[in-house]
């Protein structure tokens, strides 16, 4: 695990947050979310999604590098009476096994190394939903290691079955990107 990463997000974690919400494209799209099986929240932070999938019955794994992030979702979910499995994962080294979650969702993180392995560990059916910043953004992160080019979070995704997909639009945020796929059956 590379601890000066774990680190950086600890510290960020430490300072008071506003509470934890879901990605707007989970919002959007809950409608798609099955009423049962195995979900992942992806390099999840706080946990945002986490919750919002566990609110609607998911068995919910939610891996992130900061054990101080996971904590505070752990509190919170014990709060609000929900069940889910926190996992202090470095997911760049680790990413999740094929054919292990129904759903991922995964926001404001981008490990382009990892998409394949997101894809191999959907189930056949399963759905994606994955919203982060595009290079046109202004309140996030500069660095091209992560920030999508235009049009490129399809082409990482392109062998799922897009559901939806938004950049440049007004139902999103500017300077971010989103996509609901789903895996298709072998």
């Amino acid at each position: 695990m590379d601890k000066s990463k774990q680190q950086k997000w600890d510290k960020r974690y430490l300072k008071p947050n506003q509470p934890p919400t879901a990605a707007a494209v989970l919002s959007q799209y809950q409608q798609l979310l099955p009423t049962q099986g195995r979900a992942l929240d992806l390099a999840c932070g706080l946990g945002g999604n986490a919750l919002f999938m566990a609110q609607r019955g998911l068995k919910v794994s939610a891996w992130d590098i900061s054990s101080v992030g996971l904590g505070k979702l752990q509190d919170l979910a014990k709060h609000r009476q929900l069940t889910l499995t926190t996992v202090h994962r470095d997911v760049e080294q680790q990413p999740p096994k094929p054919n292990s979650f129904d759903v991922i969702c995964v926001s404001y993180f981008l490990h382009r190394d990892t998409t394949q392995s997101l894809i191999a560990a959907l189930k056949p059916d399963g759905l994606l939903f994955y919203q982060t910043f595009t290079t046109a953004n202004t309140n996030g992160p500069r660095n091209p290691r992560f920030v999508l080019q235009e049009g490129e979070l399809l082409d990482l995704f392109s062998p799922l079955e897009i559901i939806d997909y938004q950049e440049k639009s007004p139902t999103i945020s500017d300077g971010q990107a989103w996509l609901v796929g789903r895996k298709k059956h072998p």
